[in-house]
């Protein structure tokens, strides 16, 4: 009896150990948010598991599957994401343009 016990203790902290491993390698993911055009450019708007925003831009003409033109840093609203876009990119004169 003592030995199927200190058997079942065995698997349960195998276990346990492999849940912790495999929970701290687990990947965050990003999400597209919202696509558009502005000037010579479009843009793809990404959200992070952090709710953080970043912006994928591209000229206009670029095909589909090609590499960003740029990526921006992150930023903490997707408002702020796409008022950086309007004012650096689509060349949109907004009030919140410096």
């Amino acid at each position: 009896m003592k030995l199927n016990q200190l058997f079942r203790l065995a698997v349960i902290a195998v276990l346990t150990a492999f849940s912790f491993v495999s929970t701290s390698n687990t990947a965050l993911a990003d999400y597209l948010s919202s696509e558009g055009m502005g000037g010579k450019y479009r843009y793809e708007l990404w959200q992070s598991d952090n709710n953080t925003y970043y912006l994928k831009i591209w000229l206009q003409d670029a095909s589909s599957g090609s590499r960003p033109y740029t990526t921006t840093s992150e930023f903490s609203s997707s408002r702020d994401a796409l008022i950086y876009f309007d004012c650096n990119y689509a060349k949109r004169d907004l009030p919140e343009c410096s």
